[in-house]
């Protein structure tokens, strides 16, 4: 007689000793059977894309790939049809087989779903299905690892190596493939998962130190793996449930786990575990840790990366200085050796979403809860455990950014708000003081504590801040297209010398470029959504056009300030060398090198070093260069500003050469206008715009501030309007043009002269005198070579 037993997804804690008894009426039959880690072997993993969308080309070959680990083998079918394979790989981890199926006759509309299957030869049972479908309609969706698609399509690929299940994505209409499942688990703490559920007491300490090891061996990928860490909060949970009395090295073990699931590269995966209305992950991580926390014996301190626990006993009082991040205070309690423990997380922040019991929840299943809450978690979270009741204790918190100011709010996670979801809760909490940076609380109780402070500001100023953004921008683009109608007007009667003619030269394309800058903030705009216009939807942007958009912002914002430079470098070059000459084809050379050649450099620059990261635009909300993650917003503050500065130090030196021998001397009367004209422009716009953009850096480092934002929001709006009103209409020469009359001389002398060094040209002196009625034109010197190579200029006295 022969007994069989079968023990379903077997892993190495069931290795051991089996018997079998079969007990009958005469006498019992005892079979008994020893399982080895020699009988056991990983089960197969079958790895291929799910779902492959391909667009008909009649004659063209579909790669179809299945791989599976190296002590397996595998086989295409399509029904019933064994298909053979073009060619096969085999090293010392995986085994894989790749078929190329022939697309057919392409001549019909309808699309074609064809399935094929790939089969592990043995153990039986082991398959998975890849459904290929061919469209005729144009690709909207072609990038890697998802490939091609139409609108809507799907698209299944393979996790990686040493990982289970699948990611699945969708096409949009924006041509990108937007992540909609991630069933991707490390195959290691899936049977982790599994050996938990059968765990008990006497296993918990050698389970506990193996799944510390595991995850320690495996960081980055736990980070990028949300059901991964899904799966190690599941199993911590199990162990919170099954340990009675929990040991200093068990809970060692059990904090080092912790450690690594809350690291600042992991935010992005608690993000959209929090943002799942079907999952309670981060809520279910601190329950664990608190009934942990209240099985613990002995006195002890145990200290990770980001982790600080100690335990310790009290008389009466206790205060102590926690990471040197929190203060507890608990006063006269009138009770004596009484064991404390606390245990403080300085990025739980990362893990523990920031809604509060006043959160809609009808705002989740967002794709990240960053994207809907106006709230952050300001603090380190600090657990206090005391085996007494606790009626007054007072928290200190140092805050993590300083920036915020905004509605500090003492508060405690609630473990039973939104259907035990959890939620923060400021219950029995106050709020006592803001001082230095240092927020002080009260409570009434103990338990998880932490500090939520607000981000943003309050919705009905954003509405207005559109309001005046919009209005603002569309004043800007009429201002600049009328500015650029003038310049054409007047342009041949202003450009008589060579210095008029390159302040106009970047004047016009200080226009041009913010009008072309503006014209990108509109699309960009409407590529991303706005939170208040669309609640409770998707705020992330997509990453193809906004980064798009956010380049050609970011290249004509440059350029509008790097002509403001070169004509900042005009005034110095006609004031300062004013001996020297540059003919027109050499400024122009050098201020379009300078106006437009400097911002590519640095735009191009800058998506080199910030994309490969998916750090060149912000993720959410609005199309601009990114400030949380790698601070790509300086390579547009950090030239501007420094212009801005090289231009005040040009119009100090100015003065002074002015002041000290007068414009004049150095000058012809004409010239002297430009240069006045050019001054004042480089004086007036430049502070408006670097005060523009010096907003524009107090809105990030101080996110929360009413006033910044609404100054910002006015002159950045109205920087076109700015450029037309000095830099254009108070040129007395444009108005006189514009006017068609002149002003009449006060002297009644000297209106026209010429220098030296050429024989002046007067064509466009008698057009405009005869536009004015007037003929006398004097001539004080003229050059004897009429051949030189010097400078030859007429000039109007205005």
């Amino acid at each position: 007689m022969k007994s069989v037993l079968t023990v379903n997804e077997v892993i190495h804690s069931n290795i051991g000793l089996y018997e079998c008894t079969l007990k009958g009426s005469i006498m019992d039959f005892l079979q008994k059977g020893r399982l080895t880690a020699n009988n056991i072997k990983p089960a197969p993993i079958v790895q291929l894309k799910g779902k492959i969308n391909v667009k008909c080309k009649e004659g063209q070959k579909q790669k179809l790939q299945c791989c599976v680990q190296s002590a397996y083998r595998v086989r295409w079918f399509q029904d019933s049809t064994v298909l053979s394979p073009t060619t096969s790989t085999d090293n010392t981890e995986t085994y894989c087989i790749m078929y190329d199926y022939q697309l057919g006759d392409c001549s019909g509309s309808q699309q074609k779903d064809i399935r094929f299957i790939c089969k592990v030869d043995s153990p039986n049972g082991y398959q998975k299905t890849t459904t290929l479908t061919i469209f005729s309609q144009d690709i909207v969706c072609n990038a890697a690892p998802y490939g091609t698609g139409r609108v809507g399509d799907i698209s299944s690929i393979e996790c990686g190596s040493g990982q289970e299940g699948s990611k699945t994505a969708e096409c949009l209409e924006t041509g990108e493939w937007k992540l909609k499942t991630d069933t991707c688990i490390i195959t290691q703490i899936k049977e982790l998962l599994i050996e938990s559920q059968d765990l008990d007491v006497l296993e918990v300490p050698p389970f506990v130190a193996n799944l510390s090891k595991t995850v320690q061996a495996n960081k980055t990928e736990i980070a990028n793996s949300t059901a991964t860490i899904a799966a190690i909060v599941d199993i911590l949970d199990t162990i919170a449930d099954v340990s009675t009395v929990v040991s200093e090295s068990v809970m060692q073990d059990v904090l080092e786990t912790v450690d690594v699931i809350i690291g600042d590269d992991v935010r992005e995966s608690w993000a959209v575990l929090n943002a799942n209305e079907s999952r309670n992950a981060s809520s279910q991580l601190l329950g664990s840790l608190e009934t942990l926390s209240s099985g613990l014996v002995g006195v002890f301190a145990i200290r990770t990366q980001r982790i600080l626990l100690n335990r310790t006993t009290f008389d009466n009082s206790f205060t102590a200085d926690l990471n040197s991040s929190i203060v507890i205070h608990i006063p006269d309690t009138d009770i004596s050796n009484v064991f404390i423990t606390t245990i403080t997380f300085s990025t739980l922040n990362n893990v523990m979403p920031a809604r509060n019991s006043t959160f809609d929840s009808s705002l989740f299943n967002a794709t990240s809860n960053e994207t809907v809450i106006d709230n952050a978690v300001n603090a380190a979270v600090v657990l206090v455990q005391v085996n007494a009741t606790i009626r007054n204790v007072t928290l200190s918190y140092d805050k993590l950014n300083n920036s915020l100011t905004l509605n500090p709010q003492c508060v405690f996670w609630n473990f039973t708000l939104f259907d035990n979801l959890g939620a923060w809760d400021d219950e029995g909490c106050t709020f006592v003081s803001d001082i230095n940076n240092t927020v002080t609380c009260n409570c009434n109780h103990l338990t998880s504590f932490s500090l939520l402070m607000a981000t943003d500001i309050p919705p009905d100023l954003k509405t207005a801040l559109d309001i005046i953004t919009y209005v603002g921008v569309g004043i800007s683009l009429a201002s600049l297209v009328i500015c650029l109608i003038i310049e054409g007007y007047v342009w041949k009667a202003i450009t008589r010398n060579s210095t008029a003619f390159m302040r106009h030269v970047s004047i016009i394309n200080t226009a041009l470029s913010l009008l072309i800058a503006d014209i990108c903030f509109i699309i960009a705009a409407s590529i991303a959504k706005n939170p208040s216009e669309n609640p409770g939807e998707d705020h992330e942007v997509p990453v193809g056009p906004c980064s798009t958009a956010t380049f050609f912002m970011h290249f004509f914002y440059l350029a509008l300030f790097f002509w403001m430079l070169v004509s900042g470098l005009l005034l110095f070059y006609r004031t300062v060398m004013v001996f020297s000459h540059m003919s027109k084809s050499t400024m122009l050379a050098v201020g379009f090198s300078l106006g437009y050649g400097c911002p590519l450099i640095i735009a191009v620059i800058t998506v080199a070093v910030t994309a490969p990261g998916n750090g060149y635009v912000r993720r959410y909300d609005a199309c601009w260069l990114n400030w949380l993650e790698t601070k790509a917003l300086l390579a547009m503050v950090i030239p501007a500003l420094a212009i801005v500065f090289i231009n005040i130090l040009i119009v100090i030196v100015v003065l002074f050469k002015m002041l000290r021998r007068g414009v004049g001397d150095a000058a012809q009367t004409d010239e002297k206008h430009t240069l006045v004209v050019i001054a004042r422009c480089v004086v007036i716009l430049t502070p408006l715009f670097g005060l523009t953009w010096s907003l524009g850096v107090g809105t990030m480092v101080s996110s929360t501030n009413k006033g910044i934002h609404i100054a910002f929001a006015f002159f950045n709006s109205l920087q076109g309007f700015f450029i037309l009103v000095f830099g254009t209409l108070f040129d007395s020469k444009i108005r006189s043009i514009l006017s068609r009359k002149l002003p009449t001389s006060s002297t009644g002398s000297n209106p026209t002269r010429s220098t030296s060094g050429g024989i002046p040209s007067l064509g466009g002196l008698s057009w405009i005198s005869r536009l004015r009625g007037r003929r006398y034109i004097y001539r004080v010197s003229e050059a004897a070579n009429s051949s030189s190579t010097g400078a030859s200029e007429s000039f109007v006295n205005i």
